[in-house]
């Protein structure tokens, strides 16, 4: 498969998480995304346990793929795969989904997904020779401030009782920057077949 036919899973994998949360948290009574936590819809015992778990394992093995399409596009061109291999860290939400609440592993599975805001950071450091070509800064630093937000987490009397919208920050700044990403490099991948004709 072409570089350029993965990168459009940077779209599709964040498309499957969102519908997937959607879709399971209008299955469950009073779910609120605001209040309760992603891994609530896939808690042991709930209707939407294995939806869920399907989801989120399609959506990060997808992501997978588009780091590969990624990986091979930044070779080619002699950008630093750095901020690619840290795009790879979404894919350890498959491991909270196998692992679903209250399992012990749960919380511990997926502890670097929370990394994945070095990805737009690392971008604008290693690839600031580049800028030219990639136009990537402002959707870098959006992307990185969406997914800041989600660190509140870690601070309860900030937007206290809303620890769903809290932690869905990260997922929002995480969608924002694999969109941009895939939009970008395929644009780039499609001018480059155009001059090569």
């Amino acid at each position: 498969m072409k570089e350029r036919h993965l990168l459009y899973l940077g779209i599709i994998s964040p498309i499957i998480f969102w519908i997937t949360t959607i879709v399971c948290g209008l299955m469950l009574e009073d779910y609120n995304h605001f209040t309760w936590l992603v891994s609530e819809l896939g808690a042991l015992g709930t209707r939407t346990q294995y939806l869920f778990t399907a989801g989120l394992v399609l959506s990060s093995i997808l992501n997978i793929f588009f780091v590969i399409g990624l990986y091979k596009y930044c070779k080619m061109k002699q950008l630093s795969v750095i901020p690619i291999l840290f795009i790879l860290l979404y894919s350890f939400l498959a491991g909270p989904a196998l692992f679903p609440m209250p399992l012990k592993l749960h919380s511990i599975v997926g502890l670097p997904f929370p990394l994945i805001i070095l990805a737009p950071i690392l971008s604008l450091i290693l690839w600031r020779k580049k800028e030219h070509l990639l136009k990537i800064r402002a959707v870098a630093i959006i992307s990185f401030i969406i997914m800041l937000l989600g660190f509140s987490i870690f601070f309860p009397n900030v937007l206290n009782g809303y620890f769903g919208l809290k932690q869905r920050f990260l997922y929002a700044g995480w969608t924002v920057w694999s969109v941009y990403l895939a939009f970008r490099f395929l644009q780039l991948s499609i001018n480059d077949v155009r001059n090569a004709k």
